[in-house]
């Protein structure tokens, strides 16, 4: 059976026919290439040989930042319809899933059908692009209902984590309207972004923005990705404002250094929750807006004593 929404495909053996359909037209997919030899014995798996070839068109698609992302993301605001639509039947989705775990237990519910299916929509790409906090909290989500299921849990479990999948969800619906509204107003400047930070405040913004990708990645449960992006951001981004944090507070740039390199890698390392690794990194933060404030305090003209 196959539904269609806004001329879209969806449905339990639509991805096939979705993802050939976009590479046919010409328009970017939402499949990551980070994740195709993790989603390819699956894929292979639910539809047979058919979807190795797709898989290996889909690797050679267009990419930007973390993955594939479509022309869809240039305009939010004319695709809220189609995010709220992708929404409803991720939904309906995730109760199918649930109702076969409730019928015929792991292995009728196939678990692996939540992660093929989040990939599946548009709606991935809007949320990772523009609030990657509850990208990440979806992604937790995910996750935590596959685990449940997979470890054979109580149905009152399952239910527990997919009504927190669900309320991630919409909580992610409201983050891309806002999203939408700004990218709306903001049309005009939003050409002239593209050079990205050049004040030391703007470096420290983007470091805090990277911190929020960590604990995405590592939601994703791609640690190795997670630590690259720690090490990547001290390197090019935090290296490059110590010497001026310094001289307002050494043990503050000390700190940040022990996180940067020895505490948020290690408690990745470690493999705990993703609630774990999301309190390194809001610690993290906090220094790191302390550290704005000093900069900011410090280009205050000061009052001239006469």
């Amino acid at each position: 059976m196959r539904w269609f929404f806004g001329g879209n495909a969806v449905g339990p053996d639509a991805s096939v026919y979705r993802r050939a359909e976009r590479n046919i037209m010409g328009r970017p997919m939402s499949l990551k290439r980070e994740r195709f030899m993790r989603l390819f014995h699956s894929s292979v798996r639910l539809f047979g040989s058919a979807s190795l070839v797709l898989l290996l068109v889909l690797a050679s698609g267009p990419t930007l930042a973390g993955g594939v992302v479509g022309d869809h993301v240039k305009d939010l605001e004319g695709n809220l319809g189609n995010y709220e639509k992708e929404i409803g039947w991720l939904i309906g989705q995730v109760d199918g899933i649930v109702a076969d775990y409730a019928k015929g237990g792991t292995q009728a519910a196939k678990s692996d059908r939540l992660i093929e299916i989040w990939e599946e929509v548009d709606f991935h790409a809007a949320i990772e692009t523009n609030y990657i906090p509850i990208y990440a909290s979806i992604w937790q989500g995910l996750f935590g209902v596959k685990t449940a299921i997979d470890e054979a849990a109580p149905l009152e479990r399952v239910a527990d984590e997919q009504a927190k999948l669900e309320q991630a969800f919409w909580q992610a619906l409201g983050a891309v309207k806002m999203a939408a509204l700004h990218q709306k107003t903001q049309a005009a400047t939003a050409s002239d972004s593209a050079g990205g930070p050049e004040t030391p405040i703007e470096v420290l913004l983007e470091v805090e923005r990277r911190l929020d990708r960590v604990v995405a990645k590592y939601a994703e449960r791609l640690s190795d990705e997670a630590t690259s992006i720690v090490y990547e951001t001290y390197q090019t981004r935090f290296e490059g404002v110590e010497g001026e944090l310094i001289e307002r507070d050494a043990e503050l740039v000390s700190s940040l250094e022990i996180d940067f390199n020895v505490t948020l890698p290690e408690a990745i390392k470690k493999g705990g929750t993703v609630e774990e690794v999301r309190r390194v990194v809001e610690a993290m933060q906090a220094k790191l807006e302390k550290a704005r404030g000093l900069l900011a305090e410090s280009k205050k003209p000061r009052k001239s004593v006469f």
